[in-house]
């Protein structure tokens, strides 16, 4: 982005939902800009097996999601949940998987999340933040919106998960049948997710192989223990949740609570959160102030890393700035 103010980054380690380790918190804003501006801060959070600062705050070119948002003038934060990205990993990712239950599910995830929004509100000195969600993060942040409507402006779901009974999953093969405390995800493996229900020339006009594969490796290294076993490790408390709630059928969460605005946007090709989940999400939402759901033609599941993310940031801006 030509003429774009500089960008200062900080990262911070806050205490996790979980007694005895900490959590990464970054932010991102234009240096130009630390007077302040009208906008809420906005927080990131990403969804089951990458974290936030390896989606919204991976360089494509010159600049991240959240480069473009902070050189547009906002406050932009993201999250990495206890086990994931840059944030500590617990002890019991340290042993076998099957030796411990799973990790930072929903629940744990909500109350991390609102560690980081009280975070956020008390060095701002304002009253609420805006959400962006990126897949199992639609349904953390949806919960918490539902939970804490005070506290949250606007609601931007990116690939809107919604889970109905029965339901199973293109990439279950991923999930191991034992869910212990983690699972493992080698780079092949994350190559082979990236192009669910796609032939090679249909994918690689989407994103070229060569971006795909540096993608990988790179948030594959962000675990300490990428270099000695080759795999980035998980956890696993969301793949709990969806067994769990696919087979009972209740409700990951329940957007009817959700009153502030909210945008789902969704890729044409995406095999994990299809536009039919985010139509789903879109008719439970009817005490939301506004809502609309946009899908952006030639985007896969990892929509927000390939050649139409653009489409999604002009999205995300719009949303931002609009006044409804």
């Amino acid at each position: 982005m030509e003429n774009s103010p500089q960008v200062e980054r900080v990262d911070f380690r806050i205490k996790s939902a979980r007694e005895g380790y900490e959590v990464l918190l970054r932010n991102k804003d234009a240096i130009t800009n630390k007077a302040g501006i009208d906008q809420n801060p906005i927080l990131f959070v990403h969804g089951a097996t990458y974290g936030s600062t390896d989606t919204f705050d991976y360089k494509i070119g010159d600049y991240s999601w959240m480069d473009m948002l902070a050189q547009h003038g906002f406050d932009a934060w993201c999250l990495d949940i206890l086990g994931y990205g840059r944030s500590d990993r617990p002890k019991e990712m340290g042993e076998a998987p099957e030796n411990n239950p799973p990790l930072s599910d929903t629940e744990h995830a909500v109350s991390e999340i609102h560690q980081a929004v009280s975070f956020i509100l008390d060095r701002r000195n304002c009253k609420q933040v805006d959400l962006i969600g990126y897949s199992w993060g639609t349904a953390t942040c949806g919960s918490y919106a539902g939970r804490y409507p005070e506290l949250v402006g606007r609601l931007f779901l990116s690939g809107a998960l919604w889970i109905e009974e029965g339901s199973s999953s293109p990439v279950k093969d991923l999930i191991p049948a034992e869910i212990g405390a983690y699972r493992t995800v080698t780079v092949d493996a994350m190559m082979k997710r990236w192009a669910t229900g796609l032939d090679d020339k249909s994918i690689d006009s989407i994103v070229s192989e060569s971006d795909r594969r540096d993608w990988c490796i790179s948030t594959a290294g962000c675990d300490p223990d990428f270099e000695t076993n080759g795999f980035l490790r998980a956890p696993t408390g969301v793949v709990k949740d969806f067994a769990a709630f696919s087979q009972s059928g209740d409700a990951w969460y329940d957007p009817g609570l959700i009153r502030c605005p909210v945008q789902i946007a969704v890729g044409e090709l995406d095999q994990e959160t299809t536009p039919l989940q985010g139509q789903q999400v879109f008719a439970k939402l009817v005490n939301a102030k506004s809502k609309q759901l946009t899908v952006i033609g030639q985007g896969t599941h990892s929509l927000l890393l390939e050649n139409n993310r653009h489409q999604l940031h002009k999205l995300s801006l719009d949303f931002l700035n609009s006044t409804a």
